[in-house]
């Protein structure tokens, strides 16, 4: 079925946009047409901006008590969990992820997320008093403004919900702005809060090309910019922002560890492994594709990886066996299949994997489909271990102390996640609080919906989830008050 937007999601309504050009949306795994939106031009995109700043200065939204906005975003929950086979049937249209592991890696975190902050509102310090040297201060925090959201394609649904909690529990407007190959599991969580109640001009959805996401966060009337994706396109809107005096924060890329200690149980931890590392066909920014293991277990390490790997089967989405669908493009195909050739070029040897995907289904040959893969041999200074690969591809690196796990695990320009396999917690937090990386996993890899996520270095600039990320969306205002007075709005 080919789902149809004819209208722009625009101001928390459908309407009807100024150009009759269309963006299709394609199947990465049979090539078919799955959906056609709207295009939403500069005009429109300029709109948007404008409504949400309407809505903003008019405090339809904002002045709404936050246990009201948090009670919104619960029932927003409620609906996806009720309607979870509706939106995993059009991620796997749209990007090919089977609809088990869409259920898995996307709603359940989506619904976690959204919960989180649902609960938070209650929770959360609005305002509160201090004592100083002058005098008692009433600190507030205050909606940061009109936010605009701009989110990757890999994990859309968590992405857009990991945005759109805390930005409206702050009491912020919204103009998010998905990838254009992901924009139909995100027009559809944008009706659910419609449906839920959320005020008009509040939130708004930019269906199309990076020019309509450059003319968003360039807008003069954007206070604060959201942004997750690739650390090249980071840097471009670190620049716009920096142009304007906008805030933004940015979650980028990754090309993290999980590093084997001599002790650790590889039999019982390998498929932990192989799901940090291939997650979502290994399109996953938090995605431990580095396994250092200990030079004495090293082909241990690498058994366990194969016979798991070669246990999960290849193919199309569509079939409930399915365990890794296809890439979510074409381009990205072509990209890691050059990684893996370039990997044997540097001279990493092919342990499993590497070859093109035989017996696919007529319907789904001409898929974007990539074999797992398997590198041993790699020296921490290859492509395949400095350079982001966003694509089902392990890299097994030895070492022959910890010291040497640590240095090479932070041997890179990312540090966004990663993992520590050991059988002793001391010894495993102590290694863990080593590497140079925002979150870390002991014998598995989950990041929390109460527990703040980012990263160092070239991953990007401060966190989402947890309070941290409800206080990215909130300015604080100090309001410093006479000896004697008290607040009462605490």
């Amino acid at each position: 079925m080919v789902v149809v937007h004819d209208k722009l999601f625009s101001g928390t309504r459908w309407t009807d946009p100024t150009s009759t050009e269309v963006l299709e949306v394609t199947s990465p795994a049979t090539r078919a047409v799955v959906g056609r939106v709207a295009l939403t031009t500069g005009e429109d995109v300029d709109a948007m901006v404008m409504q949400a700043r309407e809505s903003f200065e008019s405090g339809v939204w904002r002045n709404t008590p936050p246990a009201e906005r948090g009670a919104l975003i619960g029932r927003v929950a409620d609906m996806l969990e009720e309607r979870q086979a509706e939106v995993c049937q059009i991620l796997s249209d749209e990007m090919g992820v089977p609809p088990a592991t869409a259920a898995m890696i996307q709603v359940t975190p989506s619904l976690g997320v959204l919960r989180f902050y649902a609960g938070l509102a209650g929770e959360y310090p609005w305002t509160e008093v201090r004592h100083g040297d002058y005098g008692p201060s009433f600190i507030t925090r205050q909606p940061v403004g009109v936010v605009a959201a701009v989110t990757a394609w890999n994990v859309p649904l968590y992405l857009n919900s990991a945005k759109l909690g805390p930005a409206l529990l702050s009491g912020s407007s919204v103009v998010l702005k998905p990838s254009s190959e992901t924009p139909l599991s995100a027009l559809w969580l944008a009706d659910l809060f419609r449906e839920a109640g959320l005020p008009e001009g509040v939130l708004s959805v930019v269906t199309g090309p990076s020019s309509a996401g450059d003319r968003l966060v360039s807008h003069p009337e954007i206070d604060k910019i959201s942004f997750t994706g690739s650390t090249g396109v980071g840097r471009h809107i670190a620049g716009i922002a920096a142009q304007n005096l906008t805030r933004c924060s940015l979650e980028l890329g990754g090309k993290s560890a999980a590093i084997v200690l001599e002790d650790a149980d590889v039999a019982g931890t390998a498929g932990s492994m192989v799901f940090s590392a291939l997650m979502n066909s290994g399109q996953a920014c938090i995605s431990q594709n580095r396994i250092l293991a200990p030079r004495s277990r090293y082909d241990e390490v690498v058994k366990a990886l194969v016979d798991t790997i070669s246990l999960m089967p290849v193919g199309d989405p569509a079939d409930e066996g399915t365990v890794f669908g296809p890439l979510a493009n074409h381009k990205q195909q072509a990209s890691v299949k050059e990684y893996i050739r370039k990997g044997v070029e540097e001279g990493a040897t092919i342990a499993y994997g590497g070859g093109d995907v035989e017996g696919l289904p007529a319907e789904v040959a001409d898929g974007a489909f990539v074999q797992p893969t398997v590198f041993t041999d790699v020296d921490n200074s290859m492509t395949i271990a400095q350079e982001e690969i966003f694509g089902p591809v392990i890299q097994v690196i030895a070492y022959d102390s910890v010291d040497e796990a640590v240095q090479i695990a932070n041997d890179s320009e990312f540090g966004l996640a990663g993992a520590v396999y050991s059988t002793d917690p001391d010894a495993a937090l102590a290694v863990a609080q080593r590497v140079r990386t925002g979150t870390v996993g002991i014998n598995w890899y989950a990041f929390d919906p109460s527990a703040p996520f980012g990263g160092f270095k070239n991953s990007g600039l401060g966190r989402e989830n947890g309070t941290e990320g409800l206080d990215a969306y909130c300015e604080l205002q100090s309001v410093l008050m006479p000896f004697g007075w008290e607040p009462s709005e605490v």
